[in-house]
């Protein structure tokens, strides 16, 4: 099927945050997709088929994409995972060479607050360059790009339950280099 290529000059589909490429909020918003619908009335834009958002450093891609403007001008927007795949997120954040990326099975945007929430075998990393700084796995994730604060759980709905799973995170070691030894006397 032939590309359809939605260029959406939206003011916010996903906007930049404080700790977010701040650049990134001025950037106008692509969507490529295999199809597309637009329903004004409701304020639903519906992609389907290799789906892949743009918006300065912002990459989230998708088998579905759902798009919903309440009557404020927030952007939510849902991304569903095309069958045995996930659905994915990569942005940079300010200063350096330091990006968020994360995966799971479906992926909600709110504009509104700037949270990102990862639902079903869901994973976050954040980045200096392509070393891995920290990962976090879970059933659910919650992630607040303005505060670079995530919440990890143990169900898929966001709560934790005793016996439902485990959250594994992992921390790597600090490259700073060590003070220099002070010579003896």
């Amino acid at each position: 099927m032939k590309k359809i290529l939605l260029c959406i000059a939206l003011c916010g589909v996903v906007a930049g945050s404080a700790m977010a490429e701040k650049a990134d909020s001025n950037k106008p918003t692509e969507i490529f997709a295999d199809s597309a619908s637009d329903d004004d009335v409701k304020q639903i834009r519906t992609l389907t088929g290799n789906v892949i958002l743009t918006r300065g450093t912002l990459v989230m891609k998708a088998g579905k994409a759902v798009l919903r403007v309440d009557p404020e001008g927030y952007q939510f927007v849902t991304f569903t995972a095309a069958p045995g795949t996930v659905a994915t997120f990569r942005q940079k954040r300010d200063g350096g060479d330091l990006w968020v990326e994360g995966q799971a099975e479906r992926i909600e945007y709110d504009n509104k607050t700037e949270i990102v929430k990862l639902f079903s075998k869901a994973k976050l990393a954040r980045l200096e360059g392509s070393r891995v700084t920290d990962e976090v796995e879970g059933a659910f994730i919650s992630y607040d790009s303005r505060k670079e604060f995530f919440a990890v759980e143990n169900t898929a709905t966001g709560e934790s339950k005793p016996g439902a799973g485990r959250v594994r995170m992992v921390i790597q070691p600090s490259n700073k280099p060590s003070a220099p030894a002070t010579p003896g006397k």
